[in-house]
């Protein structure tokens, strides 16, 4: 130990291993303003214009979501109302249907209806037709059978045509107002 503090004092000065030298400190500072000058003439621009881009990128994104929102809204509006209008014709074309329908089913209801009263007269016209024909033949039987029951009980023939009508037309005659007076008598 004592040799250390020889040759500390043989140095002559103390040196405070606290403080240091002063060309130490000069050189320090000025290698702090060298690179504090480099950092500002080329780093620091260099970090602001990448902040500045990366700003302008997220605004920009920003801006690009809004209108993409706003384009996606006024797309939603378009279509619900589209879509309104679409229902509202849909009930519109319902309605027309069965609106259609209606006048459909009441025009075949009435041609059906006419078709029943034309088929009906004409089914009455056959059996007035058919009545009209039964009783001609009727007539011609009965003035056949009346001719030759009136031939038997006469005891002549009654074979002249015309002799045969009248008797039979007289007979018919008397018939019928015998019928009726009967039914008027009821």
């Amino acid at each position: 130990m004592l040799n250390s503090a020889l040759v500390l004092a043989a140095e002559g000065e103390t040196h405070n291993p606290i403080i240091p030298d002063i060309s130490e400190l000069i050189l320090g500072i000025v290698a702090f303003l060298i690179l504090l000058f480099i950092l500002k003439k080329y780093v620091v621009p260099r970090f602001e214009a990448a902040y500045e881009e990366r700003a302008q990128k997220i605004e920009g994104g920003i801006e690009k979501a809004e209108k993409a929102q706003a384009e996606a809204e006024e797309a939603l509006a378009k279509y619900k109302a589209q879509l309104q209008e679409a229902r509202s014709e849909a009930a519109k074309i319902r309605d027309d249907a069965r609106l259609e329908a209606e006048q459909i089913k009441a025009e075949l209801r009435a041609e059906a209806e006419a078709e029943s009263q034309r088929i009906v007269a004409q089914g009455q016209a056959q059996l007035q037709a058919q009545k009209a024909q039964i009783i001609a033949e009727l007539r011609a039987d009965m003035g056949r059978n009346a001719v030759e029951l009136a031939s038997r009980i006469v005891g002549e023939s009654l074979e002249d045509e015309a002799r045969r009508r009248g008797t039979v037309d007289r007979f018919l005659a008397e018939l019928e107002s015998a019928g009726a007076s009967n039914g008027a008598g009821k």
